[in-house]
């Protein structure tokens, strides 16, 4: 088992902040790291228990640690080139989705999520451009857009601002909401 303290370090502080989270880890857990890239925000859960789907498109820089192979699913799927399968539906109960936008993968990801479940996104937003990467406003959400994605799910936290504690400030929009049972 990986040290607490070292999760934190190496988890985006959304999850280990939002100390709710945790009574969503229930036994069985099923969790979706989309464009995981090395599964830092996947470990946490599966340090935790859950069932972990590490997806992306180049999975060479993945470092994940588990006692039980089992527990972990590995995806190497590239979602933006029209080869990938599409996400099976109502299969998580958390999908979590950082740094990574591809508008056209929305309705999948909604879908993807069992009724009652969770996402758990961060990217950023058209005020990065201003002071960063990413510039190219494909990869950048509109104001409130993210919220406005899942505007009949339960906000359980969201916040649109400049994020000045993150490794670099960035301007980027959090949300935690949970889809409706019906």
């Amino acid at each position: 088992m990986v040290e607490e303290k070292k999760l934190r370090a190496n988890s985006a502080e959304l999850i280990t902040q939002f100390s709710a989270l945790t009574d969503y880890l229930k036994p069985g857990c099923q969790v979706l790291d989309l464009a995981c890239g090395s599964g830092r925000n996947g470990q946490w859960f599966t340090n935790r228990g859950c069932h972990v789907s590490y997806l992306d498109r180049d999975l060479s820089g993945l470092d994940v640690v588990t006692d039980d192979a089992s527990s972990i699913e590995l995806l190497k799927w590239d979602l933006e080139n029209g080869c990938a399968p599409a996400l099976p539906q109502e299969r998580y109960d958390i999908v979590l989705v950082f740094n990574y936008l591809h508008r056209p993968l929305f309705a999948q990801i909604i879908d993807s999520v069992k009724p009652g479940g969770l996402i758990i996104y961060e990217t950023f937003t058209e005020q990065q451009a201003q002071i960063g990467r990413p510039r190219n406003p494909a990869f950048l959400l509109k104001a409130g857009e993210l919220k406005a994605l899942v505007a009949n799910w339960r906000t359980l936290h969201y916040a649109e601002d400049l994020f000045t504690e993150l490794p670099t400030a960035s301007y980027k929009a959090q949300l935690i909401a949970q889809k409706p049972l019906v």
